[in-house]
């Protein structure tokens, strides 16, 4: 797979995952991270956790790379009950976007709530994702069946962009799993499914972007298709490179890199837990084949990291294919899989090889060392 020791551990922020015979954590499911994200510049990076809470860090610059202190931490979110559907509405932070610096002022959207004011009411869904525009005035907000555009300046009004929710809920076959502003065109945007299909959308052309969208969809073989073939085709992350030419998308078993002068299949596929293809029983009866792991790309749109099981990283590109643990000790990767350690959270520094990882409760970054 590649010289792993290409990447070296930096930091780690966090206390100990748990006990050598695994029987004891010492961390609470609030602690757990959810949401890492890197500022536009990479000056800061800030995560967000399933207690509702936002921790900032700001860089120092040091040989190896940027180093990260603690810079602040602040509740963005807190449990709430909403008395007419009777449902908890979690405080679990599910997104976190970072705006352009404001005269001198730094801002960033986390989930639906922005630090000066909150954009509220407008879904009646588990909203999945944010966006923010290139104009740095709108971004876009999801949930299963809509997506929804805002002006940063004004919580009150939204305008819907896309629904797909049909007249009777019976009818349902798909559900929206994360939209994305294109980086340099302010009038396009893209949006994945749960059947693993990538519509790209003009706001231009239509009120509703849904019906007039461009379709990225990998022809499945129906031959080797099975029960499990829908759940690990849902799309769970997808980023535009920073040029704005590709796609990025993480669905359960794979990663893909789709460009978008072509519709019809990826460019590259990486196969993350082609592995576990056997294991997709028991995957799905401790319900690990539903986990949602994301993406990311370099600053460079020359390689991607992923995460996996056993606290696994993987990183893709056009100079490498790599495996890598966060543990001290190297051992046969996948030689005996420990479901509940997992990276599900990874962002790349904007201009440097550093990467930040997020495993349960801690939070690591990692640095390819300039050589020389």
């Amino acid at each position: 797979m590649g010289d792993h020791k290409s990447w070296t551990l930096l930091q780690k922020f966090g206390d100990s995952l748990q006990t050598e015979d695994l029987s004891e954590v010492y961390y609470t499911t609030a602690d757990v991270i959810s949401a890492v994200e890197f500022e536009l510049n990479g000056d800061y990076l800030a995560t967000g956790d399933k207690g509702g809470r936002v921790v900032l860090f700001n860089s120092t610059s040091s040989k190896m790379g940027p180093i990260f202190n603690f810079y602040g931490e602040f509740q963005s979110h807190e449990p709430e009950f909403d008395y007419l559907k009777s449902l908890e509405i979690e405080e679990k932070i599910n997104s976190i976007r970072w705006l352009k610096k404001r005269n001198l002022a730094q801002f960033l959207l986390s989930t639906n709530v922005f630090p000066r004011r909150i954009y509220a009411h407008a879904h009646q869904y588990h909203i999945n994702s944010i966006s923010l525009n290139s104009d740095d005035e709108t971004f876009l907000s999801a949930d299963d069946l809509r997506i929804n555009l805002w002006h940063i300046e004004s919580n009150k009004e939204s305008f819907n962009i896309v629904d797909i929710k049909p007249l009777n809920m019976e009818e349902l076959t798909e559900v929206i799993t994360r939209a994305e502003f294109h980086p340099q065109a302010c009038h396009l945007f893209a949006y994945s499914t749960s059947k693993g299909i990538i519509n790209l959308c003009d706001m231009r052309d239509s009120a509703l972007c849904d019906r007039n969208s461009r379709v990225f969809k990998l022809q499945e073989n129906t031959n080797s298709r099975t029960f499990f073939s829908e759940i690990t085709s849902s799309i769970s992350d997808l980023k535009h490179s920073r040029d704005g030419r590709f796609l990025l998308s993480r669905d359960y078993l794979t990663v893909k890199i789709w460009d978008l002068k072509k519709e019809d299949k990826p460019v590259e596929t990486y196969n993350i837990h082609e592995r576990l293809n056997n294991n997709l029983c028991e995957l799905y009866e401790n319900d690990c084949i539903f986990d949602k792991f994301e993406c990311s790309w370099d600053g460079s749109n020359q390689s991607v990291v992923t995460g996996s099981y056993d606290n696994i990283f993987r990183v893709f590109g056009t100079k490498e294919n790599l495996e890598l643990s966060i543990e001290s000790t190297q051992r046969e990767l996948f030689s005996n899989v420990n479901f509940n350690k997992k990276i599900l959270h990874t962002t790349w520094h904007p201009a440097a090889d550093l990467i930040a990882l997020a495993a349960a409760n801690n939070l690591y970054t990692f640095v390819k060392p300039v050589p020389g």
